[in-house]
């Protein structure tokens, strides 16, 4: 008997729309059982560095949690290479998780997972925001804490001695990154173009990276129609996220959905250097190319990976495909800082 061809797709099982629950009260049951809440990893284990205690050159990655608004209950979680070598001088990224404004948490499994590899691929401290989350926080909630962390990283640029630990000997701030995947892109797009006229030194934002970031409008593009039942992200599980993240009564051509509307905000051609990355296989590949090329008319530096394979968020669940973004961020990252 022959065997069963594999699934093309290593998230075909996976259908958002059942775990995202309403409550009577209009609250989100979150029920994520295929994606679990992981604990920071503060300190090695004791048996990792026996034969490696003399090597500066970093084989894992260690975690821990800061608050960022006590009273919004936002953290950060911080990834390090360990051990560190001698005199780092490490980038800082930045990073905001996806989820459609309204699923998933820095400290969730899949994005611990990504932070955990791209903070030892890349030679970076990598800092992920644990943003408020819609319809219990609707838009624009989400990038107001994208700014306040952005503010967070600036005042540890300028106090020295008021620095956290782990980046105090370790990062150059001239060296930041601000990173998003799907909501999350979303997320650096308008905290980007927000801060583009603040003076924000000595912290340097040297680019933005849109990992297939998330985009909708009224007008239905073909990838979007081609792949109306993708088994990622649905249209219709695509536009029930929307539904609760936009503020109450706008439709899908809002400016925090669709940043094309009217020409896009005049601050854009402020940014900095763009990294724009998609999949050919993402419903939403056509609105990411759009996204940057409207970028490109404004001015904007814009580097544009798009593949013909992949689907969204495939470096989630595709160690190959997620090694391949990682190395792309890296030479974007080499670029910038040049």
């Amino acid at each position: 008997m022959a065997d069963e061809p594999s699934s093309p797709n290593p998230a075909a099982s996976i259908d958002l729309y059942k775990f995202i629950l309403p409550n009577p009260d209009g609250s989100l049951n979150r029920a994520t059982p295929l994606f679990p809440i992981v604990p920071p990893t503060l300190t090695p284990p004791a048996e990792s560095f026996r034969t490696k205690s003399n090597s500066n050159t970093p084989q894992l990655v260690l975690s821990k949690d800061i608050p960022l608004n006590p009273e919004t209950k936002t953290f950060l979680r911080l990834f390090k290479p360990h051990p560190l070598p001698p005199n780092p001088h490490l980038a800082l990224i930045l990073y905001f998780h996806g989820g459609g404004f309204v699923l998933f948490s820095a400290a969730s499994k899949p994005y611990h997972d990504t932070c955990s590899e791209m903070a030892l691929s890349l030679r970076a401290i990598i800092v992920s925001v644990d943003y408020r989350l819609a319809p219990e926080h609707p838009l624009p909630s989400a990038f107001d804490d994208a700014v306040e962390a952005i503010a967070w990283a600036r005042s540890q640029a300028s106090d020295v001695d008021g620095r956290d630990p782990w980046l105090k000997d370790a990062v150059d701030f001239s060296k930041c990154f601000l990173m998003g995947s799907s909501a999350g892109g979303t997320m650096v797009y308008h905290a980007g173009v927000r801060v583009s006229d603040v003076d924000l030194s000595p912290l340097m934002i040297r680019g933005l990276i849109f990992n297939q970031p998330y985009f909708g409008g009224v007008q239905r593009t073909q990838s979007e129609l081609k792949l109306i039942d993708d088994q990622v992200l649905p249209l219709v599980t695509s536009d029930m996220m929307w539904g609760h993240a936009l503020p109450k009564g706008v439709d899908l051509d809002h400016e925090y959905c669709n940043p094309t509307v009217r020409g896009g905000d005049r601050r854009m051609r402020r940014l900095p250097k763009c990294l724009v990355r998609g999949n050919g296989g993402d419903p939403l590949l056509d609105r990411q190319r759009e996204f940057a090329a409207l970028l490109q008319s404004r001015g904007v530096h814009v580097v544009s990976k798009f593949d013909e394979g992949g689907c969204h968020a495939v470096e989630l669940f595709d160690p190959g495909m997620a090694q391949v973004l990682y190395d792309i961020i890296g030479d974007f990252i080499e670029c910038c800082c040049e």
